[in-house]
């Protein structure tokens, strides 16, 4: 091993990993509140119609989903003496703070006024994640040129993540009501200031404590040049397509579940608990990724656990609403199912970026990564509209008792409609051509690339 494989894949230390994880734990605050509440807070709160929610979940995510390919661009050309990625984490934090507490205001407009700022602010709200969410995943594509570090290393930064989510999940209706006082709309926009303030002190955590290794050939070639690269990349087009429908699963039940514990169980109270359930539940299963990876190749790994997340969310459909505990069990087990799939997948994003690198000569880290997230929010798009449309069209209004016919499809949306998107992820990830001893001599061949230091 030459000295610059061995300088790249060097172990990481445990307090780096835990400083990475401290961006994921920032970034999921806001995921999270948007993936949860984000759609009821525009329901029940704020008062847009849900087909309206639904139309502009689709439109803004498919423009904040246009943007990450910038993004990504303007990444991989950044060059400064904190590296490519690293500088982000600290421009990106009041752009971020600023769009998050905007977006959870309701201002006192009339209808049309109203879905304007919506649209405003929900779409400066994903601009501003987008500035900072692409930089950092990128990071851990340069930290280390190992792959068993790096998938040790997304196991630590989701374990961040589903924590973070986690408190989020479960304190966020705690915090709204103590803040609120009765009023709903500033208990909402208090908690986002809080947030933001807890956000930027994680982010400057892990720009001081992580460090750029894996040398970047410099990036003089059009930013057309980096899509042609993706669009010849297999590996890469199939993560592209598997990230778009597993984002449909995970998408459809984070939204829903609240409905589904308002509307079905009629347990409002219980929306923290069961979210907690879930989120902890993700953070377990990220955590013992590393230790399946030992002995489980990833590709066979991820095909095996999206064909159990089917199984278990058709299962969700047979729980009668009274059944409590069976319900928090089965939901709780989804989410353990679900959790190594994010250190797998974004790993295995780290892996055709050296794929790329190996087949072209060029490296495009931040593009591989930003077009990554490109994916999932046409994923979560689609879901958004999904839930929207579908709603609609069986005659959801908010705080009031729903009809079967809208009961029932809160149900479709909690259980078999994500089955399907799972089932059909596990068949996807099948063309997945990137196996464990392939990546071992694309790496080797690359450092063999570089010069000596």
């Amino acid at each position: 091993m030459d000295a610059n494989q061995s300088r790249a894949c060097q172990p990481l230390t445990t307090g780096e990993k835990l400083g990475y994880a401290a961006g994921d734990v920032a970034s999921n605050i806001y995921w999270r509140v948007i993936d949860v509440f984000l759609f009821i807070f525009y329901t029940d709160v704020f008062g847009l119609p849900a087909a309206t929610v639904g139309t502009m979940m689709l439109v803004t995510r498919l423009i904040d989903a246009f943007s990450d390919p910038a993004m990504g661009a303007l990444a991989d050309r950044t060059r400064t003496r904190f590296g490519r990625f690293r500088p982000y984490l600290v421009w990106g934090i009041l752009p971020l703070a600023g769009a998050g507490v905007l977006t959870f205001t309701v201002p006192d407009l009339g209808d049309g006024g109203k879905v304007l700022w919506a649209y405003g602010t929900y779409i400066a709200l994903m601009l501003a994640y987008t500035f900072i969410n692409v930089p950092y995943g990128a990071l851990m594509g340069v930290m280390s040129g190992d792959s068993q570090q790096r998938t040790t290393l997304t196991a630590f930064r989701f374990i961040g993540a589903f924590s973070g989510g986690s408190a989020v999940a479960y304190f966020t209706p705690e915090l709204v009501n103590w803040f609120g006082q009765g009023d709903e709309a500033y208990g909402w926009q208090a908690t986002l200031m809080l947030y933001g303030g807890i956000a930027a002190a994680l982010f400057l955590v892990s720009f001081f404590t992580t460090r750029e290794r894996v040398p970047a050939p410099p990036q003089s070639d059009a930013v057309s040049q980096d899509l042609r690269d993706l669009l010849a990349n297999r590996p890469w087009l199939v993560l592209f397509a598997l990230a778009m429908v597993i984002m449909m699963t995970i998408s459809l039940r984070a939204s829903s579940g609240t409905f589904y514990l308002k509307y079905v169980v009629q347990r409002e109270d219980l929306i923290g608990s069961f979210t907690l359930c879930y989120m902890l539940s993700l953070a377990l299963g990220a955590a013992i990724t590393p230790l399946l990876t030992r002995f489980f190749d990833k590709r066979k790994l991820l095909m095996g656990l999206m064909g159990l997340v089917a199984l278990l969310c058709s299962l969700f459909y047979l729980l009668p609403p009274d059944a409590l505990v069976a319900t928090f069990v089965l939901h709780g087990l989804i989410g353990l199912a679900l959790g190594p799939k994010s250190p797998l997948v974004f790993s295995m994003y780290a892996d055709t970026a050296d794929y790329s690198h190996w087949r072209t000569g060029r490296r495009a880290t931040a593009m591989v990564f930003s077009a990554a997230a490109f994916a999932q929010k046409l994923g979560g798009a689609a879901a958004g509209a999904t839930i929207g449309y579908l709603l609609a069209s069986l005659g959801y209004e908010a705080n009031v008792v729903q009809s079967d016919a809208s009961s029932e499809g809160i149900r479709w949306l909690m259980s078999l409609i994500p089955a399907l998107f799972a089932a059909l992820s596990a068949w996807i990830i099948y063309f997945y051509p990137l196996d464990s001893s392939t990546l071992e001599r694309i790496q080797t061949q690359l450092f063999q690339r570089e010069p000596q230091s």
